[in-house]
């Protein structure tokens, strides 16, 4: 996202407590701020400082399965600190706030061409942590005038097709970038939680965008903001789903190579479909995907990962 705004000439600041992130992400010429979104004196200094007119929120606990044995640290991370971010932008006047929210909002209504309008109802801490910052957003909009934009992500992979940028968090638990692993010899296997589902495979389906195309949405959304737009709240997919095994059979096909595959008992949280319907953000925002095409996103994760190990 820091790319693609110096891209369009945009003046951009970080802020990040590095915890999963890497410095080397984020170019030179960029100021960065090591620290918290929860420190409000800092953060009303750097909005201060910078003249921040737009603020967007990444920052976060994201793996759903660690919520559930965590679900206080994620309170405080993901709902807590957004509380004291939405407030410093509110105190500082910043006029427009993108939110990295998910598609685990929609919980138990998971299913084929998700709207957003379908009644929001999370089954882990993660997603209520999210859905909690979107009421929140909600309140302090209508309130305060800050306009907003509210973005559901859905199963994010791929990499900067320029090898700039890419996922590399230790021990990611994202299935593309783990069968990518597997491929090159770097995980011994690629489990499959649950393989007994109401599905076409008995795999679970998500529906996967390319990383280039989700940030793509925050740039369309911040023109749709700055236009004049009204506070939204978007989906970002493509509206087609993927199996597990779907994803398998095009990483070994990308990467021409086997894996072992391992057959494991599904687990706690996680719904059994879960694909966009997309019909709004391309309608509201003009969003235009470039990379709505599996084997491009698993041929972009593969060549970052050799990349980031050199294999």
């Amino acid at each position: 996202m820091v790319r693609e705004l110096c891209d369009n000439g945009e003046n951009v600041v970080v802020l990040d407590n590095l915890s999963t992130g890497f410095r080397n992400a984020i170019p030179e010429s960029v100021p960065f701020v090591l620290g918290d979104v929860a420190d409000s004196a800092l953060v009303n200094r750097i909005l201060t400082d910078h003249s921040v007119s737009t603020v967007i929120h990444f920052a976060g606990s994201a793996v759903v399965t660690d919520s559930m044995t965590d679900p206080l640290g994620y309170y405080a991370n993901n709902t807590c600190a957004s509380r004291s971010l939405i407030e410093a932008a509110v105190r500082n006047n910043v006029r427009h706030f993108i939110f990295s929210s998910t598609a685990a909002i929609y919980g138990g209504a998971g299913g084929y061409s998700i709207s957003e309008d379908v009644p929001t109802s999370p089954i882990t801490p993660y997603g209520w942590s999210k859905l909690m910052t979107e009421i929140m957003l909600q309140d302090a909009g209508a309130a305060h005038g800050l306009k907003y934009a509210i973005l559901r992500y859905f199963n994010v992979a791929g990499a900067d097709p320029l090898m700039r940028t890419g996922q590399s968090t230790p021990g990611a638990t994202h299935l593309i970038k783990v069968a990518v692993q597997a491929a090159l010899g770097i995980r011994p296997r690629l489990e499959v939680f649950g393989t007994q589902f109401p599905t076409s495979d008995g795999s679970c389906i998500r529906d996967y965008i390319h990383v280039t195309d989700l940030v793509r949405a925050h740039s369309d959304a911040v023109a749709y903001l700055r236009g004049g737009g009204e506070s939204a709240i978007l989906n970002c997919g493509y509206g087609r789903g993927f199996s597990v095994f779907d994803v398998v059979r095009t990483v070994q096909a990308v990467s021409k190579s086997t894996f072992p595959v391992v057959h494991a008992a599904p687990r706690k949280g996680d719904a059994i479909v879960v694909v966009a319907a997309s019909e709004k953000i391309r309608n509201v925002l003009g969003w235009s995907p470039r990379f709505d095409d599996l084997e491009t996103i698993v041929a972009h994760s593969y060549a970052w990962e050799r990349k980031l190990t050199g294999r």
